[in-house]
Order: structure tokens, then sequence, then C-alpha cells
């Protein structure tokens, strides 16, 4: 079920995206050819009025097809006056921002929806993650228990660290020796209070005595205008991140952290398998440096025809179809390098550690 619910969501965010270039082609009165998820071989089809509608074989995005993306196509006298590149500059621009800008503001909604509904993470509650079988936690506390106290003395999970291991074996230490006195610890579950009577084991790798269970960092409740102000800054943060992208690809220790479509989709998966509403976020960022690569300054991406575009609106004469050609090829190769660079450190990750979702 979570390998559906993650496709649907990528899904979600193409057909978005290209819904944003449909929906302001149309507005502007651009002859819209083909509406497409996924890229062909087609295996499903369907035209409606000027417009086909149709489903790919290869997931790896959409696309929208206009009437005169290219200026060298030979189009019907009947559709040349609403082929692309027959319309003004400012029509292009808006058609091909469209796209990005709906990735924008979704990616916008996602975050202050999950900021405002759970709030962000905090470090500093102290939750139970998982919990280790041949400890004595296994089958007593429970992953989400919010531990109120251990001993009566409450605090961050350093300090409840510390008074558990202030339980101490008898004499000098052995692995998996028990401490001579229990801890008392206290948790909230499910709006109730409960309490526990366990026993530490001394951990020999640790170094101190353990009840044998790990954190996780639980979510902080916040007003709406608080969600918003987190939401803006993860945006800045993420964005500037993305735009740092191609000086990653010079960097070998930071090329080895980029990931491809498998990468993004299994992060994805498991965040649904471990915690569903994490999966909001990530979708939300997934969007946001969707919209921001999209809009690198060459071509096939958005950016590329809004530079061109741009540039010929400078020179107030169209830029001969070659050299947009030539530009096209140098971005194709670089899209594709940073594909194959991300596909194989998504290969590497399944068949050695896999991913891991914090």
């Amino acid at each position: 079920m979570s390998w559906l619910i993650a496709f649907a969501g990528f899904c979600a965010l193409i057909i978005l995206h290209e819904l944003g270039h449909f929906t302001a082609a149309k507005a502007v009165g651009m002859r819209v050819e083909r509406f497409s998820l996924f890229f062909p071989p087609l295996i499903a089809k369907k035209k409606i009025g000027e417009t086909e509608y149709a489903i790919g074989t290869i997931p790896a995005g959409g696309y929208v097809k206009i009437s005169g993306m290219s200026p060298a196509e030979d189009l019907p006298e009947e559709v040349r006056t609403r082929a692309y590149h027959a319309q003004p500059v400012w029509k292009r621009i808006t058609v091909i921002a469209a796209g990005p800008a709906v990735n924008f503001v979704l990616a916008f909604v996602l975050l202050v929806t999950y900021f405002a509904v759970w709030g962000p993470r905090d470090k500093t509650i102290p939750v139970v993650g998982a919990t280790e079988k041949t400890y004595p936690a296994a089958g007593q506390l429970k992953p989400d228990d919010r531990i109120v106290s251990v001993d009566g003395k409450s605090g961050d999970p350093a300090a409840l660290g510390r008074q558990i291991a202030s339980h101490k074996c008898d004499g000098r230490p052995t692995d998996r020796c028990k401490a001579t006195t229990p801890a008392t610890v206290v948790v909230e579950r499910d709006g109730e209070r409960r309490t526990f009577t366990l026993t530490p084991v001394y951990d020999r790798n640790a170094k101190r005595t353990r009840l044998g269970f790990g954190y996780s960092q639980a979510n902080r409740k916040v007003p709406f205008s608080e969600a918003v102000s987190i939401s803006t800054d993860k945006f800045w943060f993420v964005t500037k991140q993305t735009l740092a992208l191609p000086a990653k690809l010079i960097n070998p220790e930071e090329r080895k952290q980029l990931s491809g479509v498998v990468g993004t989709y299994e992060t994805t998966r498991q965040s649904i398998l471990q915690r569903p509403r994490d999966a909001v976020a990530i979708l939300a960022l997934i969007s946001l440096s969707l919209a921001i690569v999209n809009l690198f300054p060459f071509l096939p991406l958005d950016g590329g025809h809004i530079f061109w575009a741009v540039v010929e609106f400078v020179r107030r004469r169209p830029v001969p179809f070659y050299v947009m050609e030539r530009s096209g090829v140098i971005g194709f190769m670089l899209v594709l390098v940073i594909f194959a660079i991300g596909l194989s450190n998504d290969i590497g990750r399944l068949s050695g550690d896999g991913f891991s979702v914090r």
C-alpha cells in the first residue's frame, strides 16, 4: 500500500505541474495538442476536442505539448496564429512559468499544513521510538509513549538517559548485568499516565546501563502564525540548497548525497510506513525542489524557455533556432548527468544500507 500511496503522491505533483502549463496555455489562446502523464511510448490516450490526453510508460515526469514550441515546426495555416512561438513574449513566459508556480504554491501550502496541523519536530521532547527485543523496555514501552519522568525526575532525553544510567550493577559491570535497583518510568500513552518498574541492563558498547529504547523526534504544536514563519524559513533554506545543486556536482563528497527518482520515491514510501504525516512534508520539499530545478536557465527545462524568451525581448527580435538547439543539447546532457549520478547513488543505497528517514 505504501508503494501505491507514494506513487500517487508523485503522480499528483507531476499532474499539477503540467496542469499549470496546460491551464495557462488555454487561457492565453495557445493550441494544446497533448497533455501526458509520463513519457512515451503511450499506453492509453483519448482525444477530447483539440487536445489528446495520454498516459505514458516511462514514469520520469509528464509534459504538455503546445503547437509551435519549435520555430521550425511545420504547422497548418489555421494553427499558426495560435502556435507558441507566434505569441508575444509575455504570453510565453506566463505559460512556461505557470508549471513551477504551481509547485511553489503547492509546496508552501503543504509545509504550512504540516506545521499548522502537527507542528515542527522538537528534539527536547522525550518520545519513545523503537525498543530492542532483549532489553527491559521491550513489551513494556511502546513507540510514541512520551516519558514524563524517571525516578520522579523529568527533563530532555539526555537527562533521562543519565538518570537511567545512575542505576549501577553490583561491583565491576559486565555485559548484560542487571542494575541493583530498578528505575521507575512514568509515560503518557493515549492521554493516560502509566508507571513501569524496569531494571536497567549494562550495555558494554554504550558503557552504561540502559532500558533498551531509542527516542523519536516528537512534533510540537505551534500557532498558525508560527507555522507560516517556520514554513517560510524552510522554504528559503531548501531553495538555497537546491540552487547550490550545480556546485555539488563538482564536489565528490557532496555529489554522493544527490538522490534521483528512486531515492526520493523510496524516502517518501518509508516515511509513509513510519510516520504517514511526514510524507506531507517530504512531498512539499520535493515539489519545491522540482520548481527550482525546472527554473534552471537551460533547455529543455522551463527556465531555459523563459531565459530565451527574455533574451528575445531584450534583443527585440527572435533568437536563431540553431542557437537554442545547441544550448538545448548542453542542457539536456547536464540533466542526464544529474539523473545518472542520482540514480547511481540510489542504487548504491538500495544495495548497501538502504535509505534512512530521519
